[in-house]
């Protein structure tokens, strides 16, 4: 599988363009979807040569409880990706790619990998509303929401850009945002594999092993 390496500065500049707007799933009218060129566009796994330190977050999960990011993935192989429960595309789309892919683990490497859904929409998306909306895509899956901002400044540390949800010239409610899946190591918790929405099923399937072994895919 190819890959390309980025310095971090470049990958930031890169990610920034990777933004969706997506509609408020309606399933009516057409979905509003614009996604420009993404950094490693065509090929699955970029992997970073200065990774990213996993964000200092600390929101609420499906269950109402507080969660720490780093605490509870510390030394745990993760996969974190910011979206939200009402788009009708990309996002539902890499979600499932990622419960089919983890699928076809061993129990024993299921158990040690994370997932984790950070919604860009908390207005609309509840930990009650997350719970429900991931149940029907893996129900292992962590779904974090809270305060915007707090969410907003986490995903910039990784390159990633979100937007605080807006309606259209249409009165449609739109949520603008990176789709970028990033890896974390359990060798070093640093954020070392960017994934973009064209990741398929059989790419994290090819790569999932490695990654949770700490291994460049």
């Amino acid at each position: 599988m190819r890959k390309k390496t980025y310095a971090v500065a470049a990958l930031f500049a890169a990610a920034a363009l990777t933004l969706s707007a997506c509609g408020s799933g309606d399933d009516s009218n057409k979905p509003i979807a614009d996604v420009s060129a993404e950094a490693g566009s065509g090929k699955a796994a970029t992997v970073l040569d200065q990774p990213f330190e996993k964000p200092d977050l600390v929101l609420t999960d499906t269950n109402g409880k507080e969660y720490d990011l780093r605490a509870q993935t510390k030394g745990k192989p993760t996969l974190i990706y910011f979206g939200y429960t009402h788009c009708p595309d990309v996002c539902p789309l890499t979600m499932n790619n990622l419960a089919v892919a983890k699928k076809q683990l061993p129990k024993a490497q299921q158990d040690k990998l994370r997932v984790v859904f950070v919604t860009t929409d908390p207005g609309r998306d509840t930990p009650s509303a997350l719970g429900k909306w991931l149940k029907g895509i893996d129900s292992d899956f962590v779904g974090l929401t809270g305060d915007f901002a707090t969410i907003q400044a986490g995903a910039r540390t990784m390159g990633i850009s979100i937007e605080p949800t807006s309606k259209d010239k249409n009165g449609k409610l739109v949520s603008v945002h990176g789709t970028q899946v990033i890896a974390f190591s359990p060798k070093t918790d640093g954020g070392y594999v960017l994934y973009g929405e064209n990741a398929t099923v059989d790419d994290y399937t090819k790569d999932l092993p490695k990654i949770i072994n700490g291994e460049n895919p």
